[in-house]
Parts: C-alpha cells; sequence; structure tokens
C-alpha cells in the first residue's frame, strides 16, 4: 500500500512530519511518503522522506509568473506530484498539460477525482495512478469506504476498462489502520491523507497506526 500525507497548507512542522514519514516507511512494508507546501520541498526531501509536490502547472520554462514549474519541484527534491486536489482543480485539458509536464522532469503523478466517471477520464490520460476522493468527505474522518464503498470499488472499475497500468488510490476521511486496510479489500492500492497526520500532535505514532495492521 501506498501511503502518501499530503500537509496541504496546514500549520505544522513539515520536517517533523517528513521524518516521522522517513522513520515508518523504514520499518514497515507499506511505501509512505510526504507532500508538504512548495517552498519546503528541499528541506523536507533533504530528511530522506520520499517527497511528493502538492500540485504542478500545465507549462514550460518562459513567462509563468506564480506558476510551479515541473522541473523545479524535482531539482527541488520531489519525486511525484499530485495533480487535480479537489482543493486546486483543473480544466482536463489542463490536466492533460500538468501530467505531461510531470513526465517530462520525471515525476510520478497521482490524479486526484470526485467520482468513478472523472477517474476514467483522469485514467485516460496517462498518469501513474488516480485517486478518487469525494470531495465532501474530505476533513471529516468518515471514509469513503465506509461511506460509500461503491465509489472506490467503481473509480478501481473504471480505472482498469481504461488503462490497467493505472493504480487507484482513495482519499477522504483516511484516518486509522483500519481505514487503509478497507480501502486496499475494495481494490485501492494507496490511500491520501492530511489531517489524520497533519494535524497529529504525534506524527509518527499517527504514522504507526495507519500501517500497523498492513
Amino acid at each position: 500500500m501506498f501511503v502518501l500525507v499530503n500537509l496541504k497548507t496546514y500549520p505544522c512542522d513539515p520536517i517533523e512530519v517528513a521524518e516521522a514519514v522517513r522513520d515508518v516507511n523504514e520499518s514497515t512494508d507499506a511505501r509512505v511518503a510526504v507532500a508538504p507546501q512548495a517552498a519546503t520541498i528541499a528541506q523536507v526531501a533533504e530528511t530522506g522522506a520520499e517527497t511528493w509536490a502538492q500540485h504542478v502547472d500545465p507549462i514550460d520554462y518562459g513567462s509563468n509568473t506564480g506558476h510551479t514549474l515541473a522541473e523545479s519541484v524535482a531539482d527541488a527534491g520531489a519525486v511525484g506530484t499530485l495533480i487535480n486536489h479537489s482543493e486546486q482543480r483543473l480544466k482536463l485539458a489542463d490536466i492533460d498539460g500538468s501530467v505531461q509536464a510531470a513526465q517530462r522532469a520525471d515525476l510520478e503523478t497521482v490524479v486526484c477525482a470526485n467520482n468513478p466517471a472523472q477517474i476514467g477520464a483522469a485514467a485516460a490520460l496517462g498518469p501513474d495512478a488516480v485517486a478518487v476522493e469525494p470531495p465532501e468527505l474530505i476533513g471529516t474522518g468518515t471514509p469513503v469506504s465506509q461511506a460509500d464503498p461503491d465509489v472506490v470499488e467503481d473509480a478501481v472499475e473504471a480505472a482498469q476498462n481504461v488503462d490497467s497500468d493505472v493504480s487507484v488510490l482513495c482519499g477522504a476521511g483516511i484516518s486509522t489502520g483500519d481505514d487503509v486496510v478497507a480501502a486496499g479489500d475494495l481494490g485501492a492500492e494507496g490511500v491520501l491523507l492530511a489531517s489524520g497526520v497533519a494535524k497529529a500532535d504525534d506524527p509518527t505514532a499517527a504514522l504507526e497506526d495507519l500501517v500497523e495492521p498492513l
């Protein structure tokens, strides 16, 4: 299972979380990574934690003030990027452009989508993985695997029908090891989560709880 912790813009210590991610990753069969804010990618990567960007734009080098260039996050130490998170939505053409930009920079890609129909469309763009995240469940502590397990199973089917090489992750409300196990039972190969770790008093303990049942 792939466990990707998105720090969003939470007021947490990204280095503390990154060190927890690094240590827990070394002690489990799960793959654990962290996506900090762009400004701290380099510092986080220096901890040895697998580091991802939260977003890259569909641009190349040039006149793109205020945008995030895929090569820049790769040079800072990121090995992958989220694309089209529900808090940073893109048009389909821009998702395609961001996937291509990430691939140009040798970044692994996870494209987020709200529902199985969107998962199928996202999978057709050739990312490494897609992640189904019903936005109404984000940050609620109620996992999609519990609130609507059909969404996960249908998302897996939708992706497989388009491209069997595209992995499916699920997110929204993931906070415990049982949530991660349930996601796997429904066919997901990983999970996205944020507040369950980023807001935890002890990020290491929170991560250990997530991976302990695996």
